[in-house]
């Protein structure tokens, strides 16, 4: 089958996506020596001519027609349903399609569909009579191809092609049993583009076939009319078979209405009472109209719902619409977007799974212990020492006792070995030692955390490039408490590696003695990559999704086909089968956060970029830092770094927003220039709503541990045990109950180990015990069941800077974190202090004591003597 087109120039664009004419040909290219087998590939049954005999001989020629006495007569039914995922052709960005199947030198036409992406068609073409040349056999193994173009009709002019799909039938034999065909997607492309796929089946049954079913009675239908005031005619139409549709059941489909988001103008007109319709399988639901978009782009009325019947099997599920209409004046509406969801197995809602018995105690509670691990894989028990129990009942007021009852002969070596094995328990420290007298707190800052953290990650990065354990490239947090201290999977290498680092430094003449990292010095995490990227956070999406809404055609070319978003439409779809199974949960939350305008005081802290793109001559760029929230834009043009591609800006910007006007930040890095205009080096897009209402917490990360002054003071204006309260009367649990080794929610027991016990009972904190035990769950709170999640910890995030000039091409990287307060709550403290440490005036003195074995190179004049006048 080849398909002809256009010649040269004329066949690229649109032009070429035509095709002119369909030739089914037969192409043999060999050496003289092999002409006899020329043949070969023809499907049997054509009448052996004497070219054809005598075929072997050079002087003998190819016989200029081939006469076929075996032929056979199909009857081709082309079962037609549905189409999805189609290219908008109209202005409007929806289509008007129609599908037109070829086979051999038949055609036959579908009905219009009106302004859609996914029309369901469901009709039945019947060909009646199809001849096929050659034996059955040849059919059955190579049956002809079915060619179907889906087009876009138009009012005036030729209709758009759309795209074009390939489908082989089912061969059906006189003397065969008759089987039901299968509805399969095919895929329709246009040009080397993807352009939807087409839900069909096609059967080709020979004439005098007795068990073929017979043809189901037509429908009539209304087809569309060239003039509006006309009256539309109707037409007759086959509906596809009851057995070969899909099998439907009842579901409910329920949509989270939440809001709107940069709505573009349409037709040079700005749109003020949007409304959206969810259309699926030809039911459409209408939220409710936003009244004025941009004093509140939100919905009044969230959640609404619409049963409806589905195929039961999820690779039959028709599509969703989501269209955007902007209500105008006198009853008129006009399409603002589209967005087209292709498969709605994402977002299926399915019972949670079944909870293990087997898991709780003779008490009926879920303990949740951190558990240790020999190299065997054999869980070590949580101990002061090998073979000893311990109980928080030992546990004296301050800790002091238990400390000298457990410190062994062995306890010491242990102990100071311990912050070279682990990258850090819950915050490294024992109770009662002595790290603290080597560094005053006073001298210690913000950037003392930065630089650890960044040293953590650095050797936790080793340790994954050599086979040691996960790091923070993994996603885990570095000194947050994730490392177990003790034993380990390979502690008998990690014991040797220390020795031999420890030799090798003390042989080396030009090694610096190198003071071990502090445990008591804090840090934080520090991810390689944005927040959202972060695996455990998902993008911040696990309820308030955002769709994009498309407008006019799509071209292919992705820089193109980014115009064509005309706006956002937050909100979210579940799907779930009727009757409602027992013990699953309600598809959203009933305790939905009220989408009403909320006041917030964003911080936003820019600690440095990295390697940013060259903007001046001189190979280097003056850097500075420009904010865009909402209608806010705040520029620190007066302070941009000088001749420097990695510039440290440590700013922290303060800015008053209210959701949801203001919830997309972004973040520029401009090129100061002394003439002319500066120039843009990149940017990053934050959409801050999406972190807000997050479960995961990430309007503000909490601290490794808990501290009331000093550096590492608690930013949060909520204290820990005021976080998890929140947490559990937010997804209707018990309050928290602090024993002195525990934490107890419920019929979960969070239990803590006997190094994190001591801490938290030092002379310093047992005053805040309740505070840091509520913290340790608040980082393990992921444990929980059903409703634990992983809660955003102190970070740092690197972002990649992009330019709209230069699409996919990063210009750097800006490390960066954000926090927001609700200003309806109690105010935060005063920022974190994150400006660049300034340098310090030194003195230095050098003394020249003695030299030794200097080259003598003189002669004295009278004496002779070697001497050299050295300076």
């Amino acid at each position: 089958t080849v398909f002809l087109k256009l010649p040269g120039r004329q066949a690229e664009g649109p032009a070429g996506w035509h095709v002119r004419a369909k030739l089914s040909i037969y192409l043999w290219l060999g050496t003289i020596k092999h002409k006899r087998f020329f043949y070969a590939g023809l499907p049997k049954g054509y009448e052996l001519l004497h070219e054809l005999k005598h075929a072997e001989k050079v002087n003998v020629p190819a016989p200029t027609t081939v006469h076929y006495v075996e032929r056979h007569v199909f009857q081709l039914r082309a079962h037609i349903y549905q189409a999805r995922s189609l290219i908008g052709s109209d202005a409007s960005g929806l289509s008007d399609p129609y599908a037109t199947v070829y086979v051999t030198e038949h055609a036959k036409t579908t009905q219009v569909i009106e302004e859609t992406l996914s029309p369901t068609w469901d009709e039945l073409l019947v060909f009646d009579e199809v001849t096929v040349y050659g034996s059955k056999d040849e059919i059955r193994r190579d049956p002809p191809t079915i060619v179907i173009d889906v087009y876009d009709q138009d009012k005036v002019g030729k209709s758009d092609f759309i795209g074009r799909a390939i489908a082989r039938p089912r061969v059906k034999l006189r003397e065969n049993h008759y089987s039901t065909p299968v509805l399969e997607w095919f895929e329709i492309t246009r040009g080397l583009d993807g352009a939807g796929e087409l839900l069909a089946a096609f059967e080709m049954l020979e004439h005098g076939s007795e068990d073929v079913p017979r043809l189901s009675d037509p429908k009539y239908v209304a087809c569309s009319s060239a003039s509006e005031h006309a009256p539309q005619p109707t037409l007759a139409i086959l509906p596809v078979p009851q057995e070969v549709r899909p099998n439907l059941a009842r579901f409910r489909i329920e949509v989270l209405f939440w809001g709107l988001r940069d709505l573009k103008r349409v037709h040079f007109m700005t749109v003020d009472k949007p409304r959206i319709d969810i259309e699926c399988s030809g039911r459409i639901l209408n939220s409710s109209i936003v009244q004025n978009a941009k004093k509140n782009p939100n919905f009044a009325n969230m959640l609404k719902f619409f049963d409806l019947d589905l195929p039961i099997e999820e690779r039959y599920a028709p599509p969703i619409t989501i269209r955007a209409v902007d209500c105008r004046s006198f009853g008129r509406y006009t399409l603002v977007g589209t967005h087209q969801i292709t498969s709605i197995h994402r977002y299926m809602h399915r019972p949670p799974p079944k909870e293990d018995p087997k898991r709780y105690n003779q008490d009926g509670q879920l303990v949740l212990a951190r558990r240790r691990t020999d190299a065997v894989g054999n869980v070590i028990p949580d101990t002061g020492m090998p073979g000893e129990s311990w109980s928080g009942d030992n546990l004296t007021l301050y800790g002091a006792a238990c400390v000298a009852k457990t410190a062994g002969p062995g306890r010491g070596k242990r102990a100071k070995r311990k912050p070279l094995e682990t990258q850090g328990t819950f915050d490294g420290q024992e109770g009662g030692g002595d790290g603290d007298d080597d560094d005053d707190g006073s001298s210690k800052d913000w950037w003392t955390k930065y630089f650890l953290s960044y040293e953590r990650l650095i050797e936790s990065a080793k340790s994954v490039g050599t086979g040691g354990g996960g790091g923070a490239c993994g996603g885990g947090p570095i000194g947050m408490g994730q490392g177990e201290p003790g034993g380990s999977a390979d502690g008998g290498g990690k014991k040797l590696g220390v020795k031999t680092s420890r030799l090798v430094s003390k042989l080396s003449p030009k090694a610096t003695p190198k003071k071990p990292s502090n445990p008591r010095v804090a840090t934080c995490q520090i991810y390689p990559s944005e927040l959202e990227s972060v695996y455990e956070y998902g993008q911040f999406k696990e309820w308030l999704l955002s769709f994009p809404l498309y407008r006019g055609k799509k071209t292919g070319d992705s820089t193109e086909d980014e115009t064509r978003i005309v706006g956002f439409f937050k909100g979210a779809i579940k799907v779930y089968r009727l009757p409602i199974e027992k013990g699953m949960e309600p598809a959203f939350a009933p305790t939905l956060p009220l989408n009403d305008p909320i006041h917030v005081l964003v911080r936003v802290y820019v600690v440095k970029a990295t390697d940013l793109h060259p903007m001046d001559l001189n190979g280097k760029a003056d850097p500075y830092v420009v904010l865009q929230l909402g209608s806010k834009r705040v520029s620190d043009k007066d302070n941009y770094v000088s001749k420097q591609l990695n510039p440290v800006f440590g700013k922290c910007f303060e800015i008053e927003a209210t959701f949801p006007q203001d919830s997309m930040l972004t973040v520029q890095i401009f090129d100061w220039d002394l003439v002319g205009s500066d120039d843009l080096i990149g940017e990053t897009k934050i959409d801050l709503e999406n972190r807000f209402y997050s479960r995961h917490r990430a309007m503000c990360g909490i601290s490794a541990r808990y501290e009331d002054s000093g550096y590492n003071i608690w930013r949060d204006p909520m204290k820990p045990t005021q976080i998890l309260s929140k947490l559990c009367k937010d997804n209707k649990l018990e309050a928290p109950q602090y024993l002195q080794d525990r934490v107890t929610i419920g019929r979960c027991c969070f239990l803590f180990t006997s190094e994190e016990i001591q801490t938290w009972s030092s002379p310093t904190s047992i005053k805040y015990r309740d505070e840091h035990l509520a913290l340790a769950v608040l980082h393990r709170w992921e444990e929980m069941p059903r409703v634990g999640c992983k809660i955003v910890p102190e970070h740092i995030e690197s972002r990649s800077l992009y330019n709209s000039d230069k699409p996919g091409i990063e210009q750097g990287k800006l490390e960066m974190w954000v926090d927001m307060f609700p200003m309806d709550m109690p105010l935060p403290g005063p920022p974190v202090d994150i400006s660049p440490r300034k340098p310090k005036s030194y003195e230095l003195r050098v003394v020249i004591w003695n030299t030794d074995d200097v080259v003598l190179e003189d002669d004295a004049f009278f004496t002779g003597e070697k001497m050299s006048d050295i300076y």
